[in-house]
Order: C-alpha cells, then structure tokens, then sequence
C-alpha cells in the first residue's frame, strides 16, 4: 500500500498493511501491526490516547453548546414576572413558591459571587467570571491526564542496531494537550466577536466575554508550550540516533509550521499583555491582534490540518464578524445625499468644548442620523472621520432612543486625554475659535450592548451611581422613568460625583429635566463635587430651590453655549473636596441607605464610571443581598447591579 507523501508513519511500515483503520484527525493506523510488541503497545497507547482527546473534545463542546440551548430557552421561557401582593416594609405575600426560590437563590448567588476576584491576578472582574474560568480549567486539567496508562518502552531502533528508542506516555499526553488547545480556539474567537452569537442567544453583552477570551488564550499558550516542549523532548533526546533524528524533524514542514504558530501565540500573549499596550498603544494591539490571530489560526492548519474542523470555523466566525460590522456601517451611513442620489453620507455632529487643563478637556457631540432606535444602555462605536477613519471608539448615548420623522437624535459626552479624542477635542478648539459653532463628520457602528431598561418593573426601585463621564450610562434610565406614569412608592435617586461643579454643563438640560420631575416622580438627584472645597468647610451643602437658576453662569465655560436656558431647580451639591484633593462619596453608606429607606419592592443599582468605583460598588451590593430574607419574602434584600464595566475603555 502506497504511503501518502508528508505522511508520519509512527513506526508503521505502511507497504504491507493489510488494512488501514481510520483514526478522525489523525494519520490511518496500520492493521496488524508488524512492529515489535513495544511499538504495537505504544502504538496502541498513543492511537487510543488520541481517540479519547478527541471524545474529550465533543464532550466539552456538547456541554458549551447545551448550555447555550438552555440559557436561550430560559431567556425566552422565564419572562421577569411582577410583584404581587407587596406590603410596606418589602413583604411580598403573594408571590409563588418558585418565583421567590429563583430571586432568592439570584441573591445568594449575587452576596458571594458579585464583589471582585482577587485584583492582583484577574483584575477588575467578578467572581462568577472566575468560577466559570476555574471550571473550564478543571475540566482541561483533568482530562489532560485521564485515559493513559503511564509506562514506558524500550524498543530498537531498525536502521541502527545497538541502538534504542525510548518511548513513553509523554507523547500521547503531548498530542492531548494540542488536541485540546486545537478545541478550544473556537471558543476564543467566539468570545472575542464584537457581533457576538454568544450575546444574540444569551443577551449577555459581548464585552463581558473580554475576561474569558483573554485567560483562554493564556491557557492555549500554556497548552501549546507543554505541547511543543514535550515533543521537542522526545525527539531530540528520546529517540536515536542523535543528532540525526532531530535535524531531520525540525526540517519537516509540519514542525516548521509548528513552530512559527508558537512565535506567533507568544506575540499574541506579550502584545496583550497591559505594559505592552501602554507601550504600544491600545489601537496597535488591536490591529495586531487582528493580524497574529488569524495567521496563527492559518499556522495551526499549516502544522496539523487533519484538525482544521477545528480551525475552519473560527476563520469563517472572524470574517463573519469583521463583514457583518462592515454591512452595518454601510447600511446606517446609505441614505439620500443633499442632490436626491443615494449614497454613503457620515453624520455632522455638533461639538461643544469643555475646557479642562488639569484632567482633560471634555466633549459633546450632538446629532441626528436616519435609522432605528437602539435599546437604552446600548452604545455605538464612533468613527471620527477628519481625524482617522482606521479608528473607532465606543460611547454610549446619553440620551432616550426616540424616532422624530425617520431621525433619531445622538448625543455623547467623553474626556479628551489622548490619542483619538485628544484630536478630537483640540479639532473642536480650533474650529470654535474660528465659528460660533462647529462640526465634524462621524461614521457610527452599532448599536452594540445589552437593554438594561427593558425588563425594569414599576415595583422596582432605581439608584443610578456615576461618576464623571459615567452620567451618559445611568441618565437614559432617568429620561425613560419620567416620561412614564408615577409608581407610589418608588424610590429614584441619581448620585453623581464630579471634580468641579462647573461639570454639571456637560448634560445641563438632561439634568434639568430630571430634576423637575422631583416632585412627580420623587426623584432624588445628588451632585457630589470631589475635588473642589467648600468656603468654609472641608464639606458644604448648596441647595437652590424653587428659584431661576442659569447653570450657563455656573459652568463659567466660554465653549458652554448649548446650554444657556434657565429652568426652576432644586439641586443637592455637596462639595467634599479639601484643598485640591479628591473626597469621594461613601458609596457604602450611600446604597445601604438608599436599600434601607426602601417601602416596597427590589432595588436596581445602575452604575458607570471609573474601574475602583465600580469595584466598590460590587462589593456593596454584595452585601445588601440576602437569599434568606428575599425566600421570607423581604424583597428588600434583592438587590441587583447593571454596570457599564467596559473598564479597558
């Protein structure tokens, strides 16, 4: 029987096969053997080993996909149902037996799993991201060793007499661990994906993969490196004559294309790496990232193609994604064009410039675009067209999702600090200082992100937590409320922390809408100033009430003339700053109170701003949950957090 060319015969004499047994991603094996009994053994060990990787695999990926089945039926299936029968103090009397075990066990499960991992090794994540980490890796881990039968055997080698190979578990281990890596690359590019299957079936927004897809390549690399080493040990020391046999093997195309794949995953993990971005810069490891990651997956068919149904899914997955964000910029972006044709036609928004030399300037964008409205917390990655059309950056709207003749109004806020919205924001200097107004095309993608105001209940409380920039996160929440019927009861509350009180411009007449609806709704709306001190006191409490007031004066900003309307308000501004020092609110005593001071019904917490704040939060949280008293019926306790945790940007 002839042999195929490249093929590794293992020490199987492929011309006097009577038979080939097939073997799926692997080379046929020879039946009946005809070596001597120790290479049969090895041969049967390696062959079975194999087999078992590849059982290991389906296993794993029916597990993944079974678990995406259920989770899509559930989200379908398990509609958010209303309180019934709540009393004052929280207690629910005529809820069902399942429906309080599910709120009850979410909050058990929130009280422990919700508050940050260790900080020094994960970073700003949960604990539930861990867990779910911490079992993927339990699962690699043992299946890694199961199935083998360790031992080793000592067998001649035929073209040199005298001379002995010794051979051993180590590389049918060695093939598991590249099977297994093969298996997993897959799921990181799934993970990855901006227009993520992963969030179209399980609503969980895409950026909250980032944390899996980034630990899963470090255990690829990890897999591949055990991989590589271990073969390079049996090659280059185990098997003889030397150096011989490993001259020979480091020629073959397959190891050549094996080890340019493992250059290139240890360039995926350096440049990855935060130093590296800091030093590189985030556009260039993204676009890196992009390139290393599909030439990897191009090595990995190079060095063992029989595993490319593996592979050819994630490269049909990446292009997927890329194209399918293309056709989605085009299709929001075709339009008419001002001479009747239909063409490509970016949006003009409107800046206005906020200076600020000590932290960063700060910019608005104001403008109208014909497409659908997006659900509220959602965001659009934003495309600055006079400055770089090779960059895009995400920012949530902090307006309300409404369609006024076929347009939907945008409006964003962002600190300029550097890169992309640095140019931005000097752009906007520049053309104010020239024109009373000024404008800048802008190319949008999306909308992206989960609807954190789809399933609010009229029974549930809602305090909104940012900080700086934040507000565009938690104030569309706000504008959708007060549009809506009074709920009696209801507790509502913004807390916004800010550096200096002439911030408060940035979203003036979003503010002023809120604040007016103080007295329908009972919304509660506190500015707390971080780094600007009182007169007379490191803490002071300003409140203006029932009187004109014109935050145009106050932001005391020469670009600040969007906002000049005077509107009836009642603000609470407490200044915590103390002599040029940042104070900030006591986000503990803040939410316990809030939770506390509750009549009926659960309470969502909405929080956006920097990554310690929403570190604190999450711990706070955690706390004010108890499984226990929500199973009594004290929904009280039941105290959910939806954050914007995008902390990388």
């Amino acid at each position: 029987m002839k042999v195929q060319p490249g093929l590794r015969a293992h020490i199987q004499n492929y011309s006097e096969a009577d038979n080939l047994e097939p073997h799926w991603g692997y080379y046929e094996r020879v039946i009946p053997c005809v070596s001597d009994s120790g290479s049969c053994e090895y041969l049967d060990q390696i062959y079975g080993s194999h087999d078992l990787s590849v059982l290991y695999s389906g296993i794993l990926w029916s597990i993944i996909l079974g678990i995406l089945l259920l989770w899509t039926i559930g989200k379908r299936v398990w509609a958010p149902s209303r309180a019934d029968g709540l009393v004052p103090g929280g207690i629910s009397s005529g809820k069902s037996s399942v429906t309080r075990f599910s709120n009850a066990f979410s909050a058990y499960l929130r009280s422990s799993l919700l508050p940050d991992a260790p900080r020094f090794i994960f970073g700003r994540t949960t604990r539930l991201q861990v867990l779910i980490l911490m079992i993927l890796s339990a699962y690699l881990l043992i299946f890694s060793f199961a199935g083998y039968t360790f031992q080793k055997w000592i067998t001649p080698v035929k073209s040199s007499p005298g001379l002995y190979n010794t051979r051993s578990t180590l590389g049918p281990f060695s093939n598991r661990i590249g099977v297994l890596a093969y298996a997993l690359t897959p799921l990181s590019v799934l993970l990855a994906n901006r227009e993520s299957i992963l969030s179209l079936l399980t609503g969980v927004p895409y950026q909250s993969f980032n944390f899996l897809h980034r630990w899963l390549g470090y255990i690829i690399f990890i897999q591949g490196s055990v991989h590589t080493i271990g073969w390079t040990i049996i090659e280059v020391r185990l098997y003889q004559p030397q150096p011989t046999t490993a001259q020979e093997w480091i020629k073959d195309t397959y190891i050549v294309w094996g080890v340019v794949t493992m250059i290139l995953l240890l360039m995926l993990v350096v440049l990855s790496t935060p130093w590296a971005i800091r030093l590189t810069g985030y556009e260039f490891f993204r676009k890196a990232h992009y390139v290393l990651a599909i030439v990897y997956i191009g090595g990995c068919w190079g060095h063992w193609q029989k595993l490319k149904s593996f592979l050819l899914p994630s490269i049909l997955i990446f292009f997927l994604d890329r194209g399918v964000r293309l056709v989605r910029t085009m299709l929001m972006h075709y339009q008419y064009l001002p001479n009747g044709s239909m063409g490509f036609q970016a949006a003009p928004a409107s800046l206005t410039h906020f200076a600020d030399t000590e932290y960063g300037d700060v910019v608005r964008m104001d403008f109208e675009q014909p497409h659908g409205p997006w659900n509220i917390g959602q965001h659009f990655y934003l495309c600055f067209a006079e400055s770089s059309i090779w960059q895009s950056h995400p920012f949530t709207p902090l307006n309300l999702p409404q369609t006024r003749n076929g347009t939907v109004s945008h409006s964003y806020i962002f600190r300029a600090k550097k890169g992309e919205t640095k140019k931005v924001a000097d752009l906007a200097l520049r053309k104010l200082n020239l024109s009373p107004k000024a404008t800048t095309p802008v190319i949008l993608t999306g909308p992206y992100g989960e609807s954190i105001a789809e399933n609010l209940m009229p029974e549930d409380n809602i305090l909104c937590v940012a900080g700086g920039t934040g507000i565009t996160y938690v104030l569309p929440v706000l504008l959708d409320i007060i549009q809506k019927s009074a709920v009696r009861d209801r507790k509502i509350q913004l807390v916004w922390a800010i550096r200096r009180k002439a911030d408060l411009c940035w979203v003036e007449r979003e503010i002023v809408a809120v604040n007016n609806a103080a007295r329908t709704h009972g919304v509660e709306v506190c500015i707390y100033v971080t780094r600007e001190a009182g007169s007379n006191a490191s803490s002071i409490q300003e409140k203006v009430e029932g009187q004109e007031v014109d935050l145009d004066k106050t932001c005391g900003s020469t670009s600040c003339a969007a906002v000049n309307a005077q509107s009836p308000m009642s603000l609470d501004i407490q200044k915590l700053g103390s002599k040029g020092l940042d104070r900030h609110p006591d986000l503990k005593a803040l939410v316990s109170e809030f939770v506390e001071g509750t009549v009926r019904g659960p309470t969502k917490v909405f929080g956006s701003g920097p990554g310690g704040m929403i570190s604190d939060l999450r711990s706070v949280v955690a706390t004010c949950n108890s499984g226990a008293r929500v199973w009594k019926g004290n929904e009280r306790f039941d105290v959910r957090l939806i954050c914007d945790d995008r902390l990388e940007w």
